[in-house]
């Protein structure tokens, strides 16, 4: 019987295939090329090794709401558990549940506060690890976010005009409705 690597040419010299496939030969850090970090510099090979030991064994699949966690776009698991079940995550064009598997190469779209994260799988990792090994995790291709608006904060008032008087009070709480800063029930937040 005839090994697969013999029908493409050339096995894998002395190298571990990441998960698109290509070979990176032993002794530099798999990846490191692709994302433009020097695997000279040790934080850099530190990074891309605990990205490599949160890699799931070869063949098991990640998890869309443990992906979405680990690579940092949403604060906890369950935050991604919930976007998932509300219908905020699309893999491929389709939203998905909680518990689907994602793969190299898929285009993940997270609805976030106004705006959209677009990012296509370049590494899968089960667990969480720092922001500049998440970033080597995908790529990004969402358009910028929305400009924040430039509004006065409501009810901020001059330093030393003492204790605001009974109309003070009321001009506040009028910006703040204004504002859309109301709390449960319809009263100001605070009481």
């Amino acid at each position: 019987m005839v090994s697969e690597d013999s029908d493409h040419g050339a096995a894998e010299p002395h190298g571990t295939a990441d998960a698109s496939g290509t070979a990176a030969p032993q002794g530099t850090a798999a990846g490191a090329a692709e994302g433009g970090a020097d695997a000279s510099d040790p934080q850099v090979a530190a990074a891309i090794a605990a990205a490599e030991a949160a890699r799931p064994p070869s063949g098991a699949s990640v998890r869309i709401d443990s992906w979405i966690w680990s690579v940092r776009l949403v604060k906890t698991r369950s935050q991604g558990a919930t976007a998932c079940r509300g219908g905020h995550v699309r893999v491929n064009g389709e939203r998905v549940k909680p518990a689907h598997s994602v793969r190299v190469g898929d285009e993940v779209r997270v609805r976030q506060e106004g705006w959209e994260r677009v990012v296509v799988v370049k590494r899968l990792i089960r667990k969480r690890v720092g922001a500049p090994v998440a970033a080597q995790c995908y790529v990004d291709n969402s358009p910028p976010p929305p400009p924040r608006e430039a509004v006065a904060p409501a009810g901020i008032r001059d330093r030393g005009t003492g204790r605001p008087t009974k109309r003070d009070r009321r001009e506040i709480e009028r910006l703040r409705a204004l504002n859309g800063l109301r709390g449960p029930g319809g009263r100001p937040e605070g009481r």
